[in-house]
């Protein structure tokens, strides 16, 4: 049997006076390749264990929210965002009061049916109803000068927050409002 033609340049592997190579299983000239790695027994990861990078079939029943598997479904972002960009509108339409409507339809339409809508418009919920609350303080203590400074930032966090919030959403992203009480659960 004859061994094929070797490119021009490249040294014979059966040649005497070739140097000496210790490592010819890792030399790609000498033919052979080394063995695979086995690693002796009783080395190796332990029964169940889950390979970091590798997804695990989600638990019979799961629904996909944003920690799930896949997120929200277009319909559900859609929603999410009507109660954040809602909040937001509202608070500047309604001088701050009224920027918890959205986020309360947002909930009674789709809360019930998922669950990633249902945990950002309790968000947004609670944020809104917490600065409505403040600003209905600034009115209260209208009389007195201090009130339309509290009104004016009232509505000011409340619109610039539900705004970074509806960014954040549309980024398919969660976001937490500062600066809220949890009135909703």
């Amino acid at each position: 049997m004859t061994e094929p033609p070797r490119p021009p340049g490249e040294p014979d592997p059966n040649d005497p006076t070739r140097p000496f190579n210790p490592y010819a299983a890792n030399d790609p000239t000498s033919g052979s390749t080394p063995p695979p790695y086995t690693p002796p027994p009783g080395y190796g990861p332990p029964p169940g264990y889950q390979q970091p990078g590798y997804q695990q079939q989600p638990p019979p029943g799961y629904q996909p929210g944003y920690q799930g598997y896949g997120g929200p479904t277009q319909d559900d972002r859609t929603w999410i965002l009507v109660a954040h960009f809602g909040g937001a509108a509202g608070a500047f339409l309604g001088g701050g009061l009224s920027g918890w409507i959205a986020p309360l339809i947002s909930l009674l339409a789709k809360g019930n049916q998922s669950p990633s809508v249902r945990a950002e418009s309790v968000k947004a919920l609670n944020f809104q109803i917490t600065w409505a609350i403040a600003t209905l303080i600034g009115w209260v203590t209208s009389c007195i000068g201090i009130g339309f400074i509290i009104i004016a930032a009232a509505a000011l966090i409340a619109i610039i927050f539900g705004i970074i919030a509806g960014v954040k959403a549309s980024n398919n992203e969660p976001y937490d409002y500062p600066m809220s009480l949890k009135l909703i659960k």
